[in-house]
């Protein structure tokens, strides 16, 4: 753990050095139309599938709604040196989605890498793979090209959150659950729907801000000690300044909880930050997981995620 961690910190130090775009891919012709999952031809069945993209092999998982589409689609991405099984079973948005008509696509980091190159950073080109995977799935299945959306926990959170930014308006909707203070907005994000999820007594990505991993020592406090975070409400803030959004409104849908909905955005865009008193590195819901301190199960954030996505205006 002590190695995932470390790589994890180099990774936040380094995530916002610029690195040299990879040479674009061949394209097809401007008389060619892209393939279209919609119109038929050779589908991709649910479960475990590879692709190959930057020289390497990369792993996801599927999980596909019934009925003929054109269906949303949800990249669903885990946390630091955790893995695409882990977070198909924790956050249970491959089953709750199918359920609700979505594409489920949980996806894996790179061969020997414990956590997502954010844009912009050093290593594997993330991004790039979850562009593309997005576009293998238009060319296999039924999706809705104006639907896409992305989630996450912790590390995979704060991913999600730089997609909205590094993918240029693609995803109509983002969620971070115990990571948003992973990213900055960028200076004119697109218009996105954003909900995040955070715990006041989080220890490894502090609510107030501050060096991540508290309850660290020795070099691998030393390594904390290099990355300061910026305070949860404060990035939901820049957030929706950046998105030009009115005041919020605030109030506790359940006991504990206390919600900022910063609605009537520019260009449909919305910002929405569920504050979780007490309530640690952990996705609120059914499972807990004691190690990573308390979790709301008055709170159901799949379920609350996949309402924000259903309602947000598509792109």
């Amino acid at each position: 753990m002590r190695g995932v961690v470390a790589a994890a910190l180099l990774l936040l130090v380094a995530g916002c050095s610029p690195v040299a775009e990879p040479p674009p891919e061949p394209v097809a012709s401007a008389s060619a139309a892209p393939p279209d999952g919609c119109a038929g031809g050779p589908s991709l069945g649910a479960g475990r599938h590879t692709m190959e993209f930057g020289g390497q092999e990369r792993v996801f998982l599927l999980s596909l709604p019934e009925g003929a589409g054109p269906h949303p689609v949800l990249l669903n991405l885990h946390g630091l040196g955790s893995g695409a099984r882990e977070q198909a079973a924790y956050s249970r948005l491959p089953r709750r989605g199918a359920a609700r008509g979505y594409v489920v696509v949980t996806p894996q980091v790179a061969a020997d890498r414990m956590a997502w190159t954010l844009p912009h950073g050093f290593g594997p080109d993330d991004t790039g793979f979850l562009g593309a995977l997005l576009d293998r799935l238009e060319q296999r299945l039924c999706v809705d090209r104006r639907r896409q959306f992305a989630a996450g926990l912790s590390y995979g959170g704060g991913m999600a959150a730089a997609l909205a930014c590094a993918m240029e308006g693609r995803l109509a909707g983002v969620a971070a659950v115990a990571g948003l203070s992973l990213v900055r907005p960028c200076q004119a994000p697109p218009p996105v729907t954003l909900v995040a999820f955070h715990g006041t007594a989080d220890r490894a990505v502090p609510y107030e801000g501050g060096h991540p991993l508290r309850d660290a020592s020795g070099d691998l406090r030393k390594l904390a000690d290099l990355v300061k975070l910026p305070p949860v409400r404060e990035t939901a803030e820049e957030w929706a300044a950046a998105l030009r959004c009115p005041r919020p409104d605030v109030s506790s849908p359940v006991r504990s909880v206390t919600l900022r909905a910063w609605e009537g955005c520019e260009r449909g865009a919305a910002v929405r930050l569920y504050t979780v008193k007490g309530g640690g590195h952990t996705w609120p819901g059914p499972i807990e997981v004691p190690r990573l301190g308390a979790t709301a199960r008055g709170l159901d954030a799949t379920e609350l995620i996949l309402d924000a996505f259903d309602a947000a205006p598509p792109r």
